[in-house]
């Protein structure tokens, strides 16, 4: 008997999931071999694109046809890097476009390419801000799978996760005919394989801080120009503020691929304003997304042929919730308030906003609750002091902390898309409660296992108290757990 339809989209799906999971396994070289832009180029090859043959180290075009220019060109990129914000500049400048799209018609289709995702690997590729179909993402999946080679060989490696990510979303937006596609860097810029377009809309570079220094570094200033490697030459660059070593390096790589570099400040539309109730490092974020888009309507003045002003916008742009940041969910007795932050930057920010918000709940001696994890090459000791120090000065008192792992702990919970491989040590949740005991002694600590077992227990504290406020941070990993959770109950 014939299989429904449906039934056939669902074991497609599946089967791609699992050949794309089966690249997280191959060997990750340093940086310095990565170069993801060299292969990149040959695989859309394979796959029966055409890209223009450039010099890596000046980013310059040589010797295009029309065809190959139409090609390539004809996604418009808009191109992020940076350490934090990436990902929400992406999805600010996506919903600015859709929104000028039903104000001005143009451009018809925006296509977003992110990492990582939360819930579903096809939210990494959206197409007018919705994950692509499980249909569409089969289809080109396999049109792309099909024709890579199975084996690496002295003249071209197999893709890994992320490269091969990248290289169906080129495929995706370039088959989907986008108008414009906002790509975020994976995780420096220069080497990155997303970095193969030479003739973007626009460049931009979020703030930069001290992360992958055992990849990037060991320097901010080795992180600077592995981030600033995305500027192309006489493409306008945009960056958020930085400090001085950081916006030294970025001029001379601005110079160096002789174009501009906008520092963009924050947007006077927002200034004292509480707009979607943004937090203030969002505010700055949304204004390089307003500095991106305005660079691509100029640049496209002859199609669209209608500015449009920050405050017209701003008015007419609907809240772009972007999942796991500064995200704000109440479920039943308990206060919840997510954030993936993972280094000490995006701690300080989490906690800040944190702060912020429940200064503004009028409740009488809230019970709060810290739920976190992080397994990483990073120092835990280093980010539970970072929690603790932000925590100490916006004079917040956590009265419970919950440490716990990246597993849901229920089967059937995303399993194939979340695909996380031993990512539970119990000497590591030991030594997270050994450093916080030091750090804090009015807390009460608990280890929990699962994130089940984890948002169980925030959820009895709650019950207990009447309500609580809990902070969620450490990990997108850990952040996906709990949003996978939380949605597998409504």
């Amino acid at each position: 008997m014939r299989r429904p339809r449906l039934q056939c989209l669902l074991t497609d799906r599946k089967a791609a999931v699992r050949c794309l999971n089966s690249r997280k396994a191959a060997p990750k070289p340093s940086v310095l071999e990565m170069r993801g832009s060299d292969d990149m180029v040959k695989w859309l090859e394979r796959v029966d694109h055409t890209v223009p043959a450039f010099d890596l180290s000046r980013m310059r075009l040589q010797a295009l046809t029309a065809d190959q220019m139409d090609e390539v060109n004809a996604l418009d990129i808009i191109h992020v890097s940076g350490t934090n914000g990436k990902g929400s500049v992406c999805a600010f400048t996506s919903s600015f476009l859709r929104t000028y799209s039903r104000l001005r018609q143009y451009p018809r289709t925006v296509g977003l390419y992110t990492s990582p995702h939360i819930e579903t690997v096809r939210e990494r590729i959206r197409i007018n801000g919705e994950p692509i179909s499980e249909e569409l993402f089969a289809k080109r999946f396999f049109e792309v799978w099909n024709k890579l080679p199975k084996e690496s060989s002295k003249d071209l490696d197999v893709p890994r996760y992320l490269q091969l990510l990248a290289l169906l979303s080129f495929h995706v937006f370039i088959s989907e005919k986008v108008d414009v596609g906002i790509y975020e860097t994976h995780l420096g810029g220069e080497y990155d394989a997303t970095n193969i377009v030479v003739k973007p809309i626009a460049t931009a570079v979020t703030t930069i801080a001290d992360d992958h220094m055992n990849l990037l570094g060991p320097t901010i200033e080795d992180i600077a120009w592995h981030k600033s490697g995305i500027f192309k030459e006489e493409v306008p660059a945009f960056s958020s503020p930085q400090t001085t070593l950081v916006e030294k390096v970025l001029r001379k790589r601005a110079a160096d691929r002789n174009t501009t570099l906008d520092i963009v400040t924050l947007n006077h539309t927002l200034e004292g304003k509480t707009y979607l109730r943004l937090p203030n490092v969002q505010k700055t974020n949304c204004s390089l997304a307003l500095a991106l888009v305005n660079a691509y309507i100029r640049a496209k003045i002859s199609i669209v042929q209608q500015p449009i002003s920050a405050t017209e916008l701003l008015a007419s742009c609907q809240n772009p919730i972007w999942p796991g940041r500064f995200q704000h969910i109440c479920k039943d007795n308990l206060q919840l308030y997510i954030d993936g932050a993972h280094n000490a930057s995006g701690i300080f920010h989490a906690v800040e906003w944190y702060a912020d918000s429940v200064s503004k709940i009028a409740t009488q001696n809230p019970t709060r609750i810290l739920i976190f994890s992080h397994f990483s090459r990073r120092s835990v000791d280093e980010l539970l002091r970072c929690v603790a120090s932000h925590l100490r000065k916006n004079e917040i008192l956590v009265h419970n902390v919950i440490f716990t792992s990246y597993n849901t702990g229920r089967d059937g919970i995303n399993s194939i898309e979340r695909n996380l491989q031993n990512r539970y040590d119990p000497k590591v949740l030991e030594e997270c409660r050994l450093t916080w005991q030091v750090l804090e002694q009015r807390s009460t600590i608990f280890l929990c296992d699962t994130i089940e077992k984890a948002l169980k227990k925030a959820g009895d504290l709650a019950n207990n108290a009447g309500g609580a406020e809990a902070l969620i941070l450490g990990s997108l990993h850990l952040v996906s757990g709990i949003l996978c959770l939380l949605g597998s109950a409504e």
